[in-house]
């Protein structure tokens, strides 16, 4: 199958040099790039009609979710599923964990079960590094609190470089509550590494201190922000953020920050725009923009199962061991 040959090429000739996958600020350029190469050479295997390899066959892989996300999640179960692996949902609501169990007992009973990959994610920042130091598996990070969600820079990557042809000189605007979003830190992290022009647009309230050592550009106006961008990538603004000194309501808003037909008239004529999900259609973004020409959105859900099948494939079949 070239499919499966061409994957067994790329692994053969770029091996990836890392046991787990923590964050994008442990990655070099090269890693990234591996990285992005091996998920574009497993987009076909799941656009063919058998959706398998048998990559990860005999291997085990256990999806630890701390906090409810259905589209990470699913996507890991799916990428596992079509490597061959043998994947397990822990319900952590339903576990020890609920009744007062820690995440280091918890990551001793895992590991006990001999599991080849854990995927965690968990509402605290630093907790998946943790427990990838009391396993002896391969960790991979879905998301942790407000500091990394490395894979979701990844397929937001390679989204725009096969719509755009390459990442290095491009200029991306990421706009929202940058404050609270793990998405925006990975890839500010990750372009930054690339060579791509980055800016972050929100109000003072949702703009981290520290933001100008990782982006660019920092601004406060849609229109200085999104002026001649190449990609236009809107945050979701949490609701339990939307109230007191954070924003004054809702509706001001959107009318200031939320991307209309409008402000993306600011952008590039090729501009393209992005979403990590789930979207809060008429607060961040207007619903005629999420379902327009120019809008990616769906092809990022399908971009994370390459990406997550990639990330699976090089750390358990040519990562460090």
């Amino acid at each position: 199958m070239p499919d499966t040959a061409s994957t067994e090429a790329l692994r053969a000739s770029t091996p990836f040099p890392h046991r787990h996958l923590l964050g994008i600020a442990q990655l070099s350029p090269p890693d990234i790039l591996n990285l992005l190469d091996r998920a574009e050479a497993m987009i076909p295997v799941s656009r063919q009609e058998r959706k398998s390899l048998p990559t990860l066959s005999g291997k085990t892989q256990i999806n630890l979710f701390f906090e409810a996300s259905t589209r990470t999640q699913g996507s890991f179960e799916i990428a596992g599923k079509r490597l061959g692996a043998l994947v397990v949902n822990m319900s952590v609501r339903t576990s020890s964990v609920s009744k007062g169990e820690t995440l280091i007992d918890t990551a001793a009973t895992l590991n006990a079960m001999q599991p080849d990959v854990i995927i965690v994610r968990h509402s605290a920042a630093g907790a998946v590094e943790l427990l990838s130091q009391k396993v002896g598996c391969s960790v991979i990070n879905a998301g942790d609190g407000a500091h990394e969600h490395p894979t979701q820079a990844l397929l937001d990557a390679l989204t725009i470089r096969r719509h755009k042809g390459r990442l290095a000189g491009l200029t991306v605007a990421i706009c929202g509550d940058i404050a609270h979003s793990r998405v925006a830190r990975s890839n500010l992290l990750l372009l930054g590494a690339l060579n791509v022009r980055t800016r972050v647009v929100a109000p003072r309230t949702l703009l981290p201190r520290g933001i100008d050592q990782l982006a660019t550009e920092v601004h406060t106006d849609m229109e200085a922000g999104l002026r001649d961008a190449d990609v236009v990538m809107m945050l979701r603004l949490q609701h339990e953020r939307a109230s007191g000194r954070m924003i004054p309501s809702v509706r001001e808003y959107y009318r200031f920050y939320g991307l209309d037909e409008e402000k993306l008239g600011f952008a590039r004529p090729d501009a393209i725009v992005m979403h990590p999900g789930p979207m809060n259609r008429g607060v961040e973004i207007d619903p005629a923009i999420a379902d327009g020409s120019r809008s990616v959105i769906t092809e990022q859900v399908e971009m994370g199962v390459a990406v997550r099948m990639a990330v699976l494939d090089a750390l358990l079949s040519g990562g460090a061991r």
